[in-house]
């Protein structure tokens, strides 16, 4: 992995009494230096754009766990009455008819329609219905990207993406960013926590970039995280 972020500073040799003219010595370096940056970012650039998309793709809708606020849809097969639009509310629920109240936040599609089988099949005689949970709209799903980045602010999104794929939706760090000193916020029941990110680290490639089993190695953002690049 590391082989990805090497870049080369070897010069073009100079050829046997072909001599640099008009350019003096000090010059040279900073040409390179200045040469080396734009690859730098480039680079950068290709492997953010890339990211995101392949991370996506490696990942089913049925990973997707609800969120407070987020619209779903629900059939039970065979039973028109009971096929309907239902919002999560603030609290995680959402009341459904025949089965009362389903806790929602944190589930996925598969497991809240099992909950609502469970709570349903004693209106039926002899089998188990058919329920299918789909998501509509992910407005719960929401989490921001703050401080010195292309594009603050707020990204809805169907599945939890790590603090790389973050500043790719944001369209990188702007300049000056401290990228040493980035952290992520958090709300949980005892108060809000702070986790630090080395993203220097992170984008040098001394963690894991790629899906596989050192993948968890990079920070990923939950439902209402921010992340504050200083």
């Amino acid at each position: 992995m590391e082989e990805l972020w090497r870049v080369s500073t070897r010069l073009p040799a100079q050829q046997p009494g072909n001599k640099m003219k008009g350019i003096g010595q000090g010059v040279v370096p900073l040409l390179a230096f200045s040469y080396l940056s734009r690859i730098c970012a480039s680079s950068l650039a290709a492997l953010l754009a890339i990211m995101l998309p392949a991370a996506l793709a490696a990942q089913t809708p049925s990973e997707y766990r609800i969120n407070a606020g987020d619209e779903l849809e629900v059939f039970v097969w065979g039973e028109e009455r009971l096929q309907r639009p239902v919002r999560v509310l603030p609290d995680g629920t959402f009341a459904f008819p025949l089965a009362g109240t389903i806790h929602a936040a944190g589930k996925t599609g598969p497991e809240i329609a099992g909950a609502i089988s469970e709570r349903i099949k004693g209106n039926y005689r002899n089998i188990v219905p058919d329920v299918t949970v789909a998501v509509r709209d992910t407005a719960g799903a929401r989490f921001y990207v703050v401080g010195k980045v292309r594009t603050p602010g707020g990204y809805a999104i169907g599945r939890t993406v790590n603090v790389v794929q973050a500043l790719s939706l944001a369209g990188g760090t702007a300049e000056f960013a401290d990228v040493d000193n980035a952290v992520i916020l958090r709300q949980t029941p005892t108060g809000q926590s702070v986790e630090r990110v080395r993203l220097s680290e992170v984008l040098k490639g001394s963690r894991s970039l790629a899906n596989g089993p050192q993948a968890n190695a990079l920070p990923v953002l939950g439902s209402g995280d921010v992340l504050v690049i200083p």
